[in-house]
């Protein structure tokens, strides 16, 4: 077997493969006559046929199994001679394939980067210190009474926060116009919910009172037909609701897994809980810089197939989240909408498996253990998961991942100028989501690039 190799970019690979036409025509000729012990043909007992009727009839269907089982085998053969490590799969052409002659077939295929990593030093990162307070714990508690708040009805005029019962009727000049219309809607003043001007103009109104609203679509409008269209809407508001807020009692704790129902144990799981989330929010603004440094001193290749994998599994990911259901095609979500992403994903992850295999990192038992204790302490039962891990060999793969991912970060860090920065609870969380979406995301695409190390290595 004779081996080239063309290197058309940093990325690609032409590997050609020369095999002797004496080795496909000997295995050729085993198959048929194999075949031939089992053809029954008219006019012949089994296993009687002539050999030049078995060729004249099986012969090119034969040489094409042959043909197409040797080009796999000499090109895994082939890139293992010439240590190539392939992204994705090749295509595979023949382009001599006759009786005779030697067979002749090209592989193009796409490899993993050659990386010489860039240091990020001299990159500032900023490090937010965050203090959950004691009125931090007093708005996270107003918040779970807004959740869990009821409705009562009053007789004043409608204030904004309030709920009105309406039914409402919608026109374009005299016209009603199709899905304008609706009986006994609730609907909370300032949610938002209705087109601009809609909600404001409810404030003063009164159970019984029937009042006609002047509004305009916006031009971006989903439904054509009204985009920028200046509508009238005929209502009439049923009843009109304050938000009954509950007591924060012993009932109301019991709700949150307080089960005696002691206020100031409540308020110490709150505080705890968003500790650990302003931790988490931390952890992720460090990390997002570090990987965007990281990313902009290492400009590299990123192989397409590896895009493409990514993209796939970006479109389960989405079909996922809206709920489009598992027999969903997502071949019908356009690859333009995740490419970007996805490249970013890819590029990331062929840095950290870098990063990992330089410095030598490994994650212990003890360290992936220590990783899965902190990941349970949101659920109820935090042993029950902890033992679920670690019992699963695919589900401890994946926090080894996180845990290999967050020592990779740890290193770049080093390199880096770190900036203490005070921020309250919400500047803390709300940073993170701005630069790199919420911890629970951050935590899972941890998982996704620190994984395609060991496809690399």
């Amino acid at each position: 077997m004779q081996v080239s190799v063309d290197t058309p970019s940093q990325i690609e690979r032409r590997v050609q493969v020369q095999v002797p036409a004496a080795e496909i025509d000997e295995a050729v000729d085993a198959r048929l006559k194999d075949a031939a012990k089992n053809v029954r043909m008219d006019g012949f007992r089994k296993g009687k046929v002539p050999m030049s009727v078995i060729r004249q009839r099986y012969g090119n269907e034969i040489r094409n199994e042959v043909v197409g089982e040797v080009m796999r085998e000499r090109y895994v053969r082939a890139i293992t001679d010439e240590n190539l490590n392939p992204a994705g799969y090749p295509q595979i052409e023949a382009t001599v394939n006759e009786a005779g002659k030697d067979l002749e077939f090209t592989a193009t295929l796409e490899v993993y980067p050659e990386i010489e990593l860039a240091s990020i030093e001299g990159t500032e990162v900023e490090r937010p210190v965050v203090e959950v307070t004691e009125a931090d714990v007093d708005e996270m508690i107003e918040t779970l009474r807004k959740q869990n708040a009821g409705w009562e009805e009053v007789e004043r005029p409608a204030e904004d926060g309030d709920q009105v019962t309406l039914d409402f009727q919608g026109f374009l000049g005299d016209e009603p116009f199709e899905g304008g219309s609706a009986e006994g809607h609730e609907l909370v003043i300032g949610s938002g919910s209705f087109i601009p001007g809609f909600e404001e103009q409810l404030i003063g109104t009164r159970a019984g009172e029937e009042k006609e609203l002047k509004v305009t679509f916006p031009e971006d409008y989903q439904a054509e037909q009204l985009a920028g269209q200046e509508a009238t809407f005929k209502v009439k508001v049923h009843s009109v609701k304050e938000q009954a807020l509950p007591e924060v009692d012993a009932e109301f704790v019991k709700q949150f897994g307080v089960e005696d129902g002691d206020l100031d144990k409540f308020r110490d799981e709150i505080k705890k809980n968003m500790t650990r989330e302003a931790s988490q929010a931390v952890d992720n603004r460090v990390k997002q810089q570090v990987l965007e440094a990281l990313k902009k001193a290492n400009e590299i290749a990123v192989p397409q197939s590896l895009i493409q994998q990514e993209t796939e599994g970006l479109k389960r990911q989405a079909a996922q989240q809206f709920g489009l259901g598992e027999d969903f095609d997502v071949s019908q979500l356009p690859d333009e909408l995740f490419a970007e992403q996805a490249k970013s994903r890819v590029q990331i992850g062929l840095l950290l498996a870098e990063v990992i295999k330089t410095h030598e990192l490994d994650a212990s038992d003890d360290e992936i253990r220590a990783k899965v204790e902190e990941l349970a302490q949101q659920y109820q039962d935090p042993e029950q998961v902890v033992e679920y891990y670690m019992g699963n060999d695919q589900m401890k793969t994946q926090v080894k991942s996180a845990v290999l991912e967050e020592k990779a970060v740890d290193v770049l860090l080093d390199q880096a100028t770190v900036k203490d920065v005070e921020m309250s609870y919400q500047e803390a969380l709300a940073a993170a989501q701005q630069q790199g979406g919420d911890a629970e995301e951050g935590e899972e695409e941890a998982q996704d690039e620190a994984q395609g190390e060991e496809r690399q290595a």
